[in-house]
């Protein structure tokens, strides 16, 4: 049992070193495959896909009962209050009070997919970001809804503190899609697809070219080999190149 294992365990790593030699060999057209994949991702990134931008502003929210001292118990209230005012920001009212009030032609659900709404741990202070196409546009959405916000969540929660910790900029650079990451997947997944096609070829391939194919196959020994003689061998590399003329000219 253990010379049967021994030989198993040898043909197997043959056979993983019959594959990795025949990766190495075809590691140029592996990288071709790559690169070609890449480049066409890049492409279709660029031709195909609308750059976003991002424009972000923060309010800082604090529940006050006087507006003259702040207590410890105010603070924790806001704090834990944080959630409830991130869920106003994104209700209906906010919503159409902003497509109204810039005229956007577009829906409630829509300006929920551009907008998200973010707070830091342990603060009481909300990031509103928005995501559009045109950097001008993201920038006044998301001072529109910071403002409609602030007087919603007053009206709602009876508070009297919503300030403005910082408007929205200009976006100046995108932030989708990465090109460059883009590139990389695309070049990882078009070698991937040429090593997939390379071993399948190589384990669907069965037929006998050496005299170690004879010996592990057939389970046979082999007595000779017989070379092929100098016209078989200009006969073979004929055909051979008949064959690459024959593949260039497709």
């Amino acid at each position: 049992m253990e010379q049967l294992n021994m030989q198993d365990n040898d043909e197997i790593e043959i056979d993983v070193s019959e594959i990795f030699h025949v990766l190495l060999n075809k590691i140029w057209v592996i990288l071709l495959a790559g690169i070609i994949a890449a480049l066409a991702v890049i492409a279709g990134t660029l031709l195909f896909i609308t750059p976003q931008y991002e424009s972000t502003t923060k309010m800082y929210v604090l529940s006050k009962q006087d507006s003259n001292t702040l207590t410890s118990q105010d603070m924790q209230t806001s704090l834990s209050l944080t959630k409830d005012y991130a869920e106003l920001i994104k209700s209906r009212t906010v919503t159409e009070g902003v497509i109204t009030q810039l005229n956007l032609d577009m829906t409630h659900e829509q300006l929920l997919k551009k907008m998200s709404v973010d707070s830091a741990t342990d603060t009481r202070i909300l990031s509103i970001s928005v995501r559009d196409e045109d950097p001008y546009e993201a920038c006044e959405i998301a001072n529109a809804i910071r403002d409609v916000a602030a007087n919603h969540i007053k009206n709602v929660m009876d508070i009297d503190a919503v300030n403005v910790v910082e408007t929205a900029n200009i976006p100046e650079q995108k932030v989708s899609p990465s090109v460059a990451k883009n590139g990389v997947i695309g070049g990882v997944f078009g070698a991937a697809v040429a090593i997939a096609i390379v071993l399948i070829t190589y384990i669907s391939n069965d037929t006998i070219k050496t005299q170690e194919d004879v010996e592990r196959y057939l389970k046979l020994s082999t007595l000779g080999t017989i070379p092929l003689s100098e016209d078989e061998r200009k006969k073979k590399k004929r055909k051979k190149q008949k064959k690459q003329k024959r593949g260039g000219r497709r």
